[in-house]
């Protein structure tokens, strides 16, 4: 149910409030999905590391991680800017260098903003997905996340559920090809469905803004 009234996010009792392109809304809470997949218990086991990393840091190294929070930025489900405290500044670090495949730090590293994906030609049908990038090869040390997203009727424009499907070796050179971890995910690709993608380039532990696109399976 579309609403005016004060910016609101998150539930109570039995409802929940949020926003999307058309304004904010209520709906009937729903509860949440717990599929404890594979990749959701990684990520949980990366976080619950990360926490006992934090508690065993020193006093200047915590100290450290809060002056780059301070740099990095975020933006919330009803659109405001915030910035990380140390805590979360170490786990956004930390997460991205697991998940690329590279060890944890404990010193806070300079912050880095990491070139993003300029341009992508998808090629997808149901026995190949590929993405010719640009600018290719990734420098020094970056990688590409790509992200795709379940297939959806090929009217859908707009999607909001990501998931990490391939992240490639470092200074790796277009194309990306992504068949293979796509259909372990989300099964082989219908012709006339819609699958979307992001791009984003990790470097040092940050990652670059995404470049999101999408094609139809021919």
């Amino acid at each position: 149910m579309k609403y005016l009234g004060d910016p609101s996010s998150g539930s109570q009792a039995g409802t929940t409030a949020s926003r999307n392109r058309f304004g904010q809304y209520k709906r009937t809470r729903a509860i949440p999905v717990n599929p404890n997949t594979t990749q959701q218990a990684s990520v949980r086991a990366r976080m619950s590391a990360n926490a006992a990393a934090w508690r065993a840091l020193t006093a200047p190294q915590r100290a450290g991680w809060a002056d780059l929070g301070l740099s990095m930025s975020r933006t919330d489900s009803l659109g405001s800017t915030y910035n990380l405290n140390g805590f979360l500044a170490f786990c956004s670090v930390n997460n991205n260098n697991l998940a690329a495949g590279n060890a944890a730090v404990t010193d806070a590293p300079a912050l880095t903003t990491p070139p993003a994906i300029v341009t992508a030609v998808i090629t997808l049908t149901a026995a190949s997905i590929s993405v010719a990038y640009t600018v290719t090869p990734l420098g020094a040390g970056a990688r590409l996340f790509s992200f795709m997203s379940p297939q959806r009727s090929a009217g859908v424009a707009f999607e909001g559920d990501y998931r990490l499907i391939s992240v490639s070796a470092a200074a790796a050179a277009s194309p990306a090809v992504l068949l293979t971890p796509y259909t372990a995910k989300f099964g082989v690709p219908v012709v006339g469905n819609r699958i979307f993608f992001s791009l984003q380039v990790y470097a040092a532990g940050f990652m670059s803004g995404p470049l999101i696109t999408s094609a139809v399976v021919a």
